[in-house]
């Protein structure tokens, strides 16, 4: 059997979809959604054998979070497969991560997924913040004002002692933990 014809069209395929997916680094003003990280030199994509599982998952992440943020759901659509089965290659799985899978589920329309990786985070530590946010967002998702306020409650307060924690994902994410603790004042009259 002649493999030349397969081995070529794969090269093609893997040059195509990295060239569409690294495009750049992260865009100027993008909002905390986005994972920070070195931007990608213009014209060349990165060697995917040298990213980390964890980089490329991260990396998809970005794209999927900026198509969102620019209301580009083809490229949501489109890169949502991939960021889910890079997240399944994943060989540690901490609290960001799932944060970032579970925006990638609801930014896909899928609120069940997003909220069982929220129940995951919070089986840890039923005050960590992400956790909640995926919970309000959820909710937020689903029209549920009632869930919504509970859990901008829970976060109101968490949020001071799991700051004081200083975990990484907390000063990675700090633009949307500040972003859910200002409307969590606000829903609640501007207390605490």
């Amino acid at each position: 059997m002649n493999w030349l014809p397969y081995v070529v069209g794969g090269a093609a395929t893997v040059s195509i979809v990295a060239a569409l997916f690294f495009q750049g680094g992260r865009p100027p003003g993008a909002s905390d959604g986005v994972v920070a990280g070195a931007p990608v030199a213009e014209g060349a994509p990165p060697d995917l054998s040298q990213m980390s599982p964890r980089e490329r998952f991260d990396r998809l992440f970005n794209r999927i979070m900026q198509a969102s943020e620019s209301g580009d759901t083809a490229t949501v659509r489109q890169f949502t497969p991939m960021a889910v089965a890079a997240y399944g290659m994943l060989d540690l799985v901490d609290d960001d991560a799932r944060y970032h899978a579970a925006m990638i589920r609801l930014q896909s329309g899928d609120p069940k997924g997003a909220s069982a990786l929220a129940d995951t985070i919070l089986i840890g530590n039923p005050r960590h913040l992400l956790g909640l946010v995926i919970q309000g967002s959820v909710a937020r998702w689903h029209q549920d004002p009632g869930k919504l306020a509970a859990a901008q409650r829970n976060f109101l307060a968490a949020v001071d002692g799991e700051r004081a924690t200083g975990r990484q994902e907390y000063r990675d994410h700090q633009v949307i933990l500040d972003r859910f603790r200002d409307e969590a004042k606000a829903a609640s009259g501007g207390t605490r």
